[in-house]
């Protein structure tokens, strides 16, 4: 039997320790993961490597181990207290430039990258359901949407220039799961949710194993390109709300944008104005290109998903 060899970076994050674990229990798998620190537990039979995806180690890692299969997840998706931008982009953007540099160079086969719908950018003429021919339009002032731009950018120069390295990008929705903490879990967690005068703020979620799902199909499947990650239909920030047994706080987005914009200046809060859009103008992914033409179809809906997620904060606070 002939075994798979696949690095995944980004390998000790809430995504990343899933997928190592579902491929760890393959026999037809060999899995190198890596991360910038060493994980609390090991796996029984992964191999372990610690670097910065920035650094001149990862080609080293690559050449050693020489993965037919590169998934990359290695981002900083929800920045520390301490973090700024300048850090952010040189993980997000040069890291994996760093791969992409170091896969071209010992003939990796295939990267699958997990993009996301922020990569579409939050803008008022959004269309109602974004797919995958609709343009990469992030926001310069929202440091995850610009840099996912940025790596799609690099990626589209890639496939163009080398063409042997075989892509598949991810644009993932809303991930939710049980271990699941990030800014929008933050969001549905207060007693009243914030909403936007004259905005629904549609959600579209993914359950992580959902995400775990497409990523082992993309390692096993021929195919190639791009595609939304995202359950059927969507909720908006009332719906949530009403199945949370909350209210909404309907503000003017003026007074918003204001009151975070002092915050931010008093250094009450790392979230400025720009956080405006991302809650008013909030990308709504259609799957049909990731069910008919890359051939997974998400077992959980966006309502389900939710769902799920909400009974587990209910049964983890009693």
């Amino acid at each position: 039997m002939t075994r798979v060899s696949v690095l995944v970076t980004g390998s000790s994050g809430c995504l990343g320790s899933l997928v190592v674990a579902e491929l760890a229990a393959r026999s037809d798998v060999s899995v190198v993961a890596l991360d910038v620190r060493d994980p609390s537990q090991r796996l029984s039979g992964v191999r372990y490597e610690v670097a910065d995806i920035r650094d001149a180690e990862v080609d080293a890692i690559v050449a050693r181990h020489l993965p037919q299969v590169v998934v990359h997840l290695a981002s900083i998706v929800t920045p520390g207290k301490d973090s700024n931008r300048e850090f952010e982009y040189s993980v997000d953007v040069n890291g994996t430039r760093n791969l992409l540099e170091a896969c071209v160079r010992h003939s990796v086969k295939r990267i699958i990258v997990s993009s996301s719908g922020a990569a579409y950018g939050y803008h008022a003429d959004n269309p109602e359901w974004l797919s995958e021919t609709d343009p990469v339009r992030g926001n310069q002032s929202f440091a995850y949407s610009w840099h996912k731009r940025l790596v799609e950018e690099m990626l589209s120069d890639y496939r163009t220039k080398q063409p042997q390295l075989e892509q598949i990008v991810f644009r993932i929705g809303t991930i939710l799961g049980a271990t699941v903490h990030n800014q929008i879990t933050a969001l549905f967690e207060k007693p009243r949710l914030l909403a936007i005068k004259g905005s629904d703020s549609p959600f579209v979620f993914i359950h992580d194993r959902d995400v775990v799902g497409a990523i082992v199909q993309g390692i096993d499947s021929k195919v190639t390109g791009i595609y939304n990650v995202a359950g059927d239909g969507k909720l908006t920030i009332f719906e949530i709300a009403a199945r949370m047994g909350k209210r909404c706080r309907v503000l003017p987005a003026p007074l918003i944008q204001a009151a975070l914009w002092l915050l931010k200046k008093f250094g009450l809060t790392r979230y400025g104005p720009e956080q405006l859009d991302f809650l008013r103008y909030r990308p709504v992914l259609d799957n049909r290109r990731l069910k008919e033409e890359f051939g997974y179809v998400p077992k959980l809906s966006s309502a389900e998903v939710f769902e799920l997620w909400r009974n587990s904060r209910q049964h983890g606070a009693s």
